[in-house]
């Protein structure tokens, strides 16, 4: 799989370029200033780097960038599927950039987001910039580079990490808040214990408020009761007849004719349900007499109770009904107070993080310790033919606090010259090694990666001699197996290409433009004259400039 097409539209100084790739090694050229690194940045952008409108050529509305790859190994086919994009004989990738900021992408036709084009990025590119060198410098990346070549899944790593934390964090807490918890415990404790001996009831203050009512009016419905009574049955001596005895009497005279008038039999039967009504009501009234009296000690424990519940409600700021509510809310804190001390717990769940965080990190210093002196070894036989024979590599692994990336601390130590003891690379090399030596990581590393195709931009800054055609001979190696594209301003390495490409800028009354041609045999050789000689180009430089590239194409010694 490979890069078969590139297309830009309106891109920097770009207006517009179709150019057709090939398998090999081949290198990007041209003056300073033409934009030999353009292509490598419209790839990037394309694969899903942060859309700025600069990339826009200016007076256009936006840039329009594509790119046409073979079709994809198994892992890009299984991500496509995975991810819900066509699968054809072609993979091909676009991305816009208008004015307003606004980027769209999109894969196989298929609208797709930065992430995603990242993604299938990662599957199809391997990019070192000309300023690999940096990163020899940086902790983090010097980790990634030996877990990468390692294979080792760190990022896991960090989760478990974060999840470890939160639990210490957890105890820690609670560990510190336990006198702040008592005192708040036995706070809650105290209110729950002066109210639950109240033990207020839901529903029970109106049950309360009734009884309290029956039991004030005692008195009142003892003489109400018995003057009703004696309005329905008379007084006891007889001297005033009561409703009863009155109905009675009504009844019995129009009983006497009903059967004269059939109209006194249905006032009659009237009167009877009357009668029988009004008797019910008196033996009701004589059973209430019977058991009713004023109880003033009920009356005076009811008070006592209605008092309390008065009492808590002004301490407490709440009605009396609320006190039952308050009460259980006052019990479900207290529940969530002591399962927030449970120490023990916490305890527990620190240690069983711990434990998965130590086992993970164990496995990846384990993967790491294996991979470091293989990585060692590699990276010293390519600093032999970079003009630093004799030099060795080394990565040391030292035990670290654990963290996020494990429990290990990764350096790269270099010694360039025999004899010499490694020293951390940022203290021992010159700014030509440290190019050299990012070089010897870039071209390890390559050989292991999966991307298709790698791109080495400007790589080879700061070396120059022998040792360019030695990283030339490396690049065009590597071209055997993969597609190699580089930018270069070396001619040893433009010699040793299987394809040119010259960048150039060109001038009008519109603006400048920059374009991209294929360089044929004479182009080629017009080409690395100017990278050996400068802009004036003479017989010598031309005749040095064919028997490099014929050197170049012959195997090397």
């Amino acid at each position: 799989m490979a890069l078969r097409r590139i297309a830009l539209t309106d891109f920097v100084i770009v207006q517009s370029l179709d150019l057709d790739l090939h398998t090999g090694f081949t290198v990007l050229t041209g003056e300073t200033g033409a934009g030999k690194s353009i292509l490598i940045d419209a790839l990037q952008l394309l694969l899903g780097a942060r859309a700025d409108t600069g990339v826009i050529r200016e007076g256009a509305q936006r840039t329009d960038i594509s790119a046409e790859f073979d079709p994809g190994a198994p892992a890009l086919a299984a991500w496509l599927d995975e991810a819900g994009f066509p699968c054809d004989d072609t993979l091909l990738l676009r991305r816009t950039v208008d004015v307003q900021g606004k980027s769209r992408a999109w894969i196989n036709g298929t609208p797709a987001t930065a992430a995603q084009m990242r993604a299938v990025g990662d599957h199809l590119l391997d990019i070192h910039g000309q300023h690999a060198w940096q990163s020899l410098t940086r902790p983090d990346a010097v980790r990634g580079l030996l877990d990468a070549y390692a294979g080792a899944q760190a990022q896991p790593l960090a989760a478990l990490w974060a999840s470890w934390r939160d639990a210490q964090q957890a105890l820690a807490q609670a560990r510190a808040a336990q006198d702040t918890l008592q005192q708040e415990r036995e706070r809650l404790q105290w209110q729950i214990g002066e109210v639950d001996k109240l033990a207020p009831r839901e529903g029970e203050w109106d049950e309360l408020n009734a009884e309290h009512a029956r039991l004030s009016n005692a008195q009142a419905l003892l003489d109400n009761a018995l003057a009703a009574l004696a309005a329905l049955q008379g007084d006891d001596a007889g001297s005033a007849q009561g409703a009863l005895g009155t109905l009675a009497q009504a009844q019995h005279l129009l009983q006497d004719y009903e059967h004269v008038d059939a109209s006194f039999r249905a006032m009659n039967e009237v009167l009877t349900s009357c009668i029988a009504q009004a008797g019910d009501v008196a033996h009701s009234l004589q059973g209430y007499l019977r058991h009713a009296e004023p109880d003033p000690y009920q009356l005076q424990q009811l008070d006592e109770r209605v008092s309390q519940w008065m009492q808590l409600a002004r301490r407490y700021k709440r009605t009396p009904p609320e006190l039952p509510a308050l009460l259980q809310g006052w019990q479900d804190t207290l529940q969530r107070l002591d399962s927030a001390a449970d120490l023990a717990a916490l305890q527990a769940a620190e240690q069983t993080h711990a434990a998965a965080y130590h086992k993970a990190a164990r496995a990846v210093s384990q993967q790491r310790a294996k991979a470091a002196p293989q990585l060692a070894q590699a990276i010293t036989r390519a600093m032999q033919g970079l003009g630093m024979t004799g030099g060795r590599f080394e990565v040391q692994l030292d035990k670290a606090e654990p963290g996020p990336h494990g429990i290990d601390q990764v350096s790269f130590l270099v010694c360039s010259h025999p004899g010499m003891t490694p020293r951390p690379v940022a203290k021992v090399a010159s700014g030509g090694e440290l190019s050299r030596i990012a070089l010897a990581i870039s071209v390890t590393t390559s050989e292991l990666g999966e991307a298709p195709t790698l791109i080495f931009d400007e790589v080879d800054s700061g070396v120059g001699g022998a040792v360019a055609e030695t990283v030339g001979r490396l690049m065009q190696q590597l071209g055997r197996a993969r597609q190699v594209l580089a930018v270069t301003h070396l001619p040893q390495v433009a010699a040793c290409a299987d394809h040119h490409l010259v960048v150039s800028k060109h001038r009008h009354a519109a603006g400048t433009t920059s374009g991209v041609t294929v360089a044929d045999a004479e182009q080629r050789v017009a080409e690395v004259a100017r990278m050996l000689g400068g802009e004036r180009l003479s017989p010598t430089t031309l005749a040095h400039a064919r028997e490099m590239l014929q050197g170049a194409a012959a195997p090397a010694a």
